[in-house]
């Protein structure tokens, strides 16, 4: 896998992560941003990294978001590290 395609994966995940009212609200959470805030911090470099580690951090989650974007799992953590290491 690419860094290209990390990023777009990260992306993809984000989304699912943001269309799962309750996954949100726990990312929130767990990162300290609010809805209002969320915005700025996705400009940041480390962002999409912290996206997937958390994601990566809960199995039923991680399960869950995979199964919506149609990917194995292991893709998942293959883009967060790729991301990580960046």
């Amino acid at each position: 896998m690419s860094q290209n395609d990390a990023v777009a994966m990260a992306i993809e995940v984000t989304g699912a992560l943001a269309a799962s009212q309750g996954a949100l609200e726990g990312f929130l959470l767990d990162s300290g941003l609010t809805p209002d805030t969320v915005r700025q911090a996705a400009a940041s470099p480390g962002f999409l990294a912290s996206v997937l580690d958390y994601v990566a951090s809960d199995e039923a989650l991680l399960i869950g978001i995979a199964a919506q974007i149609g990917i194995h799992p292991a893709r998942i953590a293959e883009a967060q590290a790729i991301l990580s290491s960046s």
